[in-house]
């Protein structure tokens, strides 16, 4: 008996999304603005070219950014993108983990902004907005000086703070032990 009411309501659901065309094949078009590859890794590889600065990231940041994560970064409603303390300790809040802290390589950073940024709007920024856009949160961090542009051989080089974070701890041998997620 439960079989059949299993089955029949697989069967009534796939008509009623044949019906209501639920799962639209996507075009090419589509699926090329999503399918951002190759993947940037710690390394620089993969990284497109093109390049940016602060003054153009701080315009970009006011734009498109600072509604969801605050006038400079603070965090309000999402997630903060600028805080101190360099690096975090285990005495650090969760809610005080951002870019300058918590993330340890710079070119992740890139990935995810290209890939999921902005919100309700991913994958719209040009490989040189999000290169502005780095470069002007990497200097809000205070992990760069915002003299050189970013672009595919400057951002790899960049040294973040939270690096230590990816050592084992010589007491337990596991990364950051101490740290429990938000």
């Amino acid at each position: 008996m439960y079989k059949r009411l299993l089955v029949g309501l697989l069967a009534l659901g796939l008509a009623m999304a044949a019906r209501y065309h639920l799962g639209t094949p996507l075009t090419p078009e589509q699926v090329g603005q999503y399918d951002l590859r190759p993947a940037v890794l710690p390394d620089g590889r993969g990284l497109p070219p093109g390049q940016g600065g602060v003054e153009e990231g701080a315009r970009i940041y006011a734009e498109r950014c600072a509604s969801c994560h605050g006038k400079s970064g603070e965090g309000y409603p999402f997630n903060r993108l600028v805080a101190e303390p360099f690096p975090i300790t285990p005495e650090t809040e969760s809610t005080q983990f951002a870019i300058g802290n918590y993330w340890q390589y710079p070119t992740t950073l890139f990935d995810y902004i290209r890939r999921a940024m902005p919100y309700g709007n991913a994958g719209s920024l040009s490989a040189d907005e999000v290169y502005a856009l780095v470069a002007w949160l990497l200097y809000q961090n205070g992990i760069t000086d915002g003299s050189q542009p970013m672009n595919a051989q400057t951002l790899p080089k960049v040294a973040m703070p939270a690096r230590a974070l990816l050592e084992l701890d010589p007491e337990t041998h596991k990364r950051f032990p101490w740290l429990k997620l938000p």
